[in-house]
């Protein structure tokens, strides 16, 4: 699935609900902490030092509002128009089910597996399963192929961990059978050009997912 120019793959700033340790999952709008705002600063200083200002990129999020609260900041810093954006509800976390919202505590303590070995959130009763954030995101990028140059997508940690593993054509995940690509923390910024991913900025964030 390599392209012709390369992707800026960026996770959101920490949230009131990952602070409070919530699962957030597909939640529209869980805003950004004070540490999150921090981390999107250092995402755009990140990108600014790479690419100059006003550089020639097309501005991608998912119509969540962490995600566009996090490129507000970095478009800042680049010199270039938020509103000039394309948002894709493919681009959305995992889909939490009858998780979401609650703490992962509770449902840790009524016998929950929440979370894989690997920081991966397992999928919950009534959500969405790996194969189907694959298929979505897949789709996303079948149709913007023909994108222009480079691009700056900001998106989640799970949703951008299906995305990576598909790009780089990663192997099958042995449990959740799609490739998914190894986590970073919030706030981390990854570069993939012709399928060879490289990180460009390791966020402060917290590291599941």
């Amino acid at each position: 699935m390599a392209r012709k120019g390369r992707d800026f793959i960026a996770r959101h700033g920490e949230t009131v609900f990952n602070a409070a340790r919530r699962l957030q999952g597909d939640h529209p709008h869980t805003p950004l902490t004070r540490a999150g705002f921090v981390q999107a600063e250092e995402m755009g200083r990140a990108l600014r030092d790479h690419l100059g200002a006003k550089p020639e990129l097309t501005l991608w999020a998912s119509n969540t509002g962490r995600a566009l609260q996090t490129l507000a900041v970095i478009a800042e810093h680049l010199e270039l128009d938020w509103h000039g954006a394309r948002q894709d509800p493919r681009l959305t976390e995992i889909g939490m089910g009858v998780w979401g919202g609650r703490y992962y505590a509770d449902v840790i303590a009524e016998g929950g597996d929440v979370i894989a070995p690997d920081g991966l959130v397992r999928p919950p009763p009534g959500g969405e399963r790996y194969q189907q954030i694959a298929e979505r995101v897949s789709g996303w990028l079948a149709d913007t192929d023909d994108d222009p140059g480079d691009r700056l997508v900001i998106m989640h940690g799970i949703s951008s961990r299906v995305l990576r593993g598909l790009m780089t054509g990663g192997d099958a995940h042995p449990e959740f059978e799609t490739p998914v690509a190894a986590g970073l923390p919030q706030g981390s910024v990854v570069m993939i050009a012709e399928g060879v991913e490289n990180v460009l900025h390791i966020g402060a964030g917290q590291a599941p997912a």
